[in-house]
Order: C-alpha cells, then structure tokens, then sequence
C-alpha cells in the first residue's frame, strides 16, 4: 500500500497515508481484538485425514500472518511519530510517540515496514493457496471450520 502511495501526487500522497495511517492503527486494534476470540473461544478439530505436516503448516502461517498483522502497524506507528509528535488517529483520537524522538531510525524502521508488508502479502498469498486447495483439491470441511 505505501509503494502506491509513494507514487502518487503530492496532494493524494497527504490524502491516502492519511487513511494508510488510520487504517494500518484501526488493524492493529482489530487484531488484538481478533486474538482475544481467539483465545477464549475453543477452536474446532482438524479435519478428519488431514496430514499432521499439512496441519502444522497452517498453523504456523496462521500464526505467522497474526504476528505481522499486529508488528505491521506497530512499525508503521513508530515511523510516523519517530520525531516524538503525537499521532491523531483519524484526526481525532491523539496517540501519544512510543520512541519520543529517535533521530536515526527513519531508514531502518522504513525498510523493516516495507519488508515485512511484502513478508504480509507472501502469508495471505499461502493462506489463500492452502483456501483453494481445501476447497478444491480435498473438498474438506476447512473453511466451515472458521471462526
């Protein structure tokens, strides 16, 4: 998302991380609320005859794509306010820097978002492979499966 934007014309560069920004906040909040159902709900069984290889894959890239989507915006979050400015989400709701001013950082904080957004795409891109192959090469219960 924020290759797009970098690519775009000053007046929608402001426009859209204004909204990169909101929203990358609004996914972490969703996702900490997302891992507290998951954990105080039970999780279903696997589906019968799956392979504990396969299982173990999914579990791991599921988890996996949880530990980015929360680090993502974190990262993002310490990039904007790296200066030690406060963060007004949405324009509305001020969220105070979590590193005050850290001069320095700005390239390395950069490329870690960067990476690790490429990193989110090459997860959602497995878990959208092993989706198809549950629906269309075993034809199994999976995706009833999901909570």
């Amino acid at each position: 998302m924020g290759l797009l934007g970098a690519s775009l014309h000053v007046d929608a560069t402001k426009s859209f991380f204004f909204w990169h920004e909101a929203l990358g906040v609004t996914v972490f909040w969703l996702m900490l609320a997302r891992l507290c159902v998951r954990f105080l709900t039970d999780t279903p069984a696997k589906p019968a005859g799956m392979p504990a290889g396969l299982a173990s894959l999914a579990y791991l890239n599921q988890w996996l794509l949880y530990l980015a989507l929360i680090c993502q915006p974190i990262i993002g979050y310490i990039l904007v306010t790296d200066h030690g400015s406060t963060y007004m989400w949405f324009g509305a709701v001020p969220i105070p820097s979590l590193v005050g001013k850290a001069p320095g950082i700005d390239h390395f904080v950069a490329d870690l978002h960067t990476y690790l957004g490429w990193t989110i795409l090459v997860l959602v891109g497995l878990h959208l492979l092993g989706m198809l192959y549950h629906r269309v090469i075993r034809q199994d219960d999976t995706l009833a499966r999901m909570t």
